[in-house]
């Protein structure tokens, strides 16, 4: 069976990195917790590729700000639903957001993509 992914963009601070790390480990239990099959979080790195529009230039990053490329892993885009559903009511979540995001929020990209390849 092909599984369901969320996938994230999102420019942060490079003084903010370790901030989020802590925010992305906390988050990443919440969702595991509620069935997410994986959670990663992924920071840049080789970032100016040439010969293809590099993310920091699709992100539009500022200077000193990197790039975080994050996917969530479910069984199917219904199991998706349903996590997400459970996750957005956890309270563990409700305190992180109330406390406010070590990212722009407003340049966070995210999108919901079907499995059509896995080898």
């Amino acid at each position: 069976m092909l599984r369901y992914v969320d996938g994230f963009l999102l420019p942060v601070s490079t003084k903010k990195v370790a901030g989020y790390l802590r925010l992305a480990r906390k988050a990443g239990k919440v969702w595991r917790d509620h069935g997410a099959l994986e959670y990663r979080e992924a920071l840049g790195d080789d970032l100016n590729v040439k010969g293809v529009v590099p993310f920091a230039r699709r992100m539009k990053l500022k200077r000193g700000e990197t790039v975080v490329f994050a996917w969530i892993v479910y069984k199917s885009r219904a199991h998706r639903d349903r996590v997400n559903a459970k996750v957005m009511k956890d309270p563990r979540l409700q305190k992180m957001a109330a406390e406010g995001m070590p990212f722009d929020v407003k340049r966070m990209t995210y999108g919901g993509f079907k499995i059509a390849v896995e080898a």
